[in-house]
């Protein structure tokens, strides 16, 4: 992929060449008409005086030689300089318009090594499923005494599995749409949609999560399911990512603006791995083991915090605790439109 990224430089960095040579032989063209024009007009002016001075024929012709000749001479001369000029300006900017077309491609270079790491990462993430009720579905084939039970459960094994990769599938789709305009904004009672989230995902937690919120409601202006999508990822992944038993807190704040804050305890997050945490299938663990989650859902998170401008922000301290939070406008600062 480099090759192919570094022949596009190189072909850029020709055309680029082309259109500043182009312009230098123009230029050129026109410092050489004005100069030698500027260059015959004093040489007719200084021979005309000159021939008033000495009107005699052998200096007339001999005026005209000189003439012919320190015009060839300038001519020449011009050239030259000229010459070497755009030598240096062509060779200069041709070390410039390599670099300007590395730096013009690098984007397209980075969404193209995203997009094909994304593509990648996904195979494998969607191989892993497959390959469980690929082996699970011979085996059942090759097991000519299966009885009814083992069916059944081999049955609910593949629906998992198959909801495992619908659930994949909504998640990547739900990141390849990111358009703000879609979304029908409407008031709510934040704290009441993250009371329910909180008992709909605590039920196998044992009252793990503390709830700290205002007694006034926290109303926000901003897209109902979205923002609650966005507070299922936080508190399922602080419910992940967190030892057995240990608290979880789930703070609201009301103020110029409404915060939504969650901490867990647990090993936490290492400072070079923060800026990563929000990218496409990226954990600290690159081997995968835990088998918790696609690495997905704090990229979606990320992808609707920046639709509704909610400063999505992550800080940890390793061994201590893990802290996500982000901020919605209020009813009253919004000026969006409710329904």
């Amino acid at each position: 992929m480099n090759r192919l990224f570094h022949s596009a430089t190189v072909r850029l960095t020709t055309w680029y060449v082309m259109i500043l040579t182009i312009i230098c032989l123009m230029f050129s063209a026109i410092v050489y008409q004005i100069t030698i024009s500027e260059v015959q007009h004093r040489l007719s002016s200084y021979n005309s005086r000159a021939e008033e001075l000495r009107p005699m024929p052998p200096y007339g012709q001999l005026l005209g030689e000189i003439r012919a000749k320190e015009l060839a001479a300038a001519r020449a001369n011009l050239i030259i300089i000229l010459f070497y000029t755009n030598l240096i300006v062509i060779c200069s900017g041709g070390v410039g318009a390599y670099f300007l077309a590395k730096r013009t491609l690098r984007p397209i270079e980075d969404a193209h090594e995203q997009q094909t790491r994304f593509v990648s990462d996904a195979s494998h993430e969607l191989r892993t499923p497959l390959a469980t009720m690929t082996t699970e579905l011979e085996a059942a084939l090759r097991d000519s005494n299966l009885k009814k039970s083992e069916m059944k459960e081999l049955l609910e094994s593949n629906l998992e599995e198959v909801q495992r990769l619908t659930k994949l599938s909504n998640m990547l789709l739900a990141l390849s749409v990111g358009n703000a305009d879609a979304l029908q904004h409407t008031s709510f009672d934040l704290t009441s949609s993250v009371s329910s989230i909180i008992k709909r995902l605590e039920h196998d937690a044992t009252s793990r999560i503390t709830l700290q919120a205002p007694t006034t409601p926290a109303v926000v202006v901003a897209h109902q399911p979205s923002i609650e999508e966005l507070v299922t990822i936080l508190v399922d992944n602080a419910l992940k990512y967190s030892p057995p038993n240990s608290p979880i807190t789930v703070a609201i704040q009301i103020g110029q603006k409404v915060v939504f804050r969650i901490a867990n305890e647990g090993e936490g997050i290492a400072a070079e791995h923060l800026p990563k945490i929000f990218d496409r299938f990226y954990r600290a663990d690159p081997a995968r083991s835990s088998g918790q989650g696609y690495g997905l859902g704090l990229s979606l998170a990320r992808q609707i915090s920046n639709l509704h401008s909610a400063e999505l922000a992550a800080a940890s301290i390793p061994g201590k605790e893990t802290v996500f939070s982000f901020s919605l406008p209020t009813i009253r600062k919004s000026k969006v439109k409710t329904q």
